[in-house]
């Protein structure tokens, strides 16, 4: 039956007008046969996979363990490890501001970053014996809660959550500033760094605000890897595992201070 519809009969037309000779049999083989140049397009980079940023990290934190396990051998003078201190803190603060992946960088921060923990790690345990092992061991642990609770899609990662983590986060280093500067004034500034109640819950913020910039690393991570970030994006990722351990540690260390027998 004729279709009315103008569509349908123009299409019929305009094939009819388009079409030539039926292809043979052996012309239709033939078009099977030949190969296709039309090729996907691939990114020109081989991209992130999870086990680069596994091998980067345990690159990363093996020189800063490294690093400290020498610092706390050597026995560093203080001024030393003050120094590294302020080495890695400029070599962290271009890490972060300008997402570099270079390697020497990353791990010149690692090892500063490691020669004053090595320093300050056996401070504390001069003063109290096994506080460095809980401190690790806390650290471990945070950092497999965490891992597990991403995995399970307990708590998302979210635009909102991230504002929030953010927010929380300057406000905490804000904090400490203030303290800082009024503890040239008054002893203990406004009591976040004393053994106190207020020192006590501002260490546990400041464990948590950690724990919220490792969840973030996790994402950057997986987000890295499911949409193909450069091969190299893998030691950004190493950099920020790094800091947000480097920073747990350091809490930790100082919260289980608070509550162990110096004797």
């Amino acid at each position: 039956m004729e279709s009315k519809n103008p569509v349908f009969s123009r299409s019929r037309q305009q094939s009819a007008g388009w079409a030539g000779p039926a292809p043979s049999p052996s012309q239709l083989q033939n078009m099977y046969d030949a190969p296709s140049y039309a090729q996907p397009t691939r990114p020109a980079y081989r991209t992130m996979t999870l086990d680069d940023v596994v091998v980067r990290g345990f690159l990363t934190l093996g020189a800063l363990v490294a690093a400290a396990a020498a610092a706390w051998v050597l026995n560093v003078p203080p001024g030393i490890a003050i120094g590294a201190a302020i080495v890695a803190l400029i070599l962290g603060l271009i890490a972060s501001f300008t997402q570099s992946t270079n390697p020497a960088l990353i791990l010149g921060y690692a090892v500063a970053e490691g020669v004053f923990l090595g320093k300050i790690s056996s401070v504390f345990e001069g003063m109290i014996s096994g506080i460095v092992l809980q401190a690790v061991l806390g650290t471990a642990f945070a950092f497999g809660a965490v891992l597990t609770v991403y995995s399970l899609r307990i708590i998302r990662v979210t635009p909102k959550l991230v504002k929030f983590g953010l927010a929380a986060g300057i406000a905490a280093l804000g904090l400490l500033l203030v303290n800082l500067v009024l503890g040239f004034f008054v002893d203990g500034g406004l009591g976040l760094r004393t053994d106190s109640p207020i020192g006590w819950v501002f260490s546990i913020v400041m464990i948590l605000i950690g724990c919220f910039f490792l969840l973030l690393d996790f994402d950057s991570i997986e987000q890295g890897v499911r949409q193909g970030a450069p091969e190299k994006f893998a030691w950004q990722c190493a950099f920020g595992l790094t800091l947000s351990l480097v920073w747990i540690y350091l809490e930790v260390l100082r919260f289980v201070s608070y509550f162990t027998n110096s004797d």
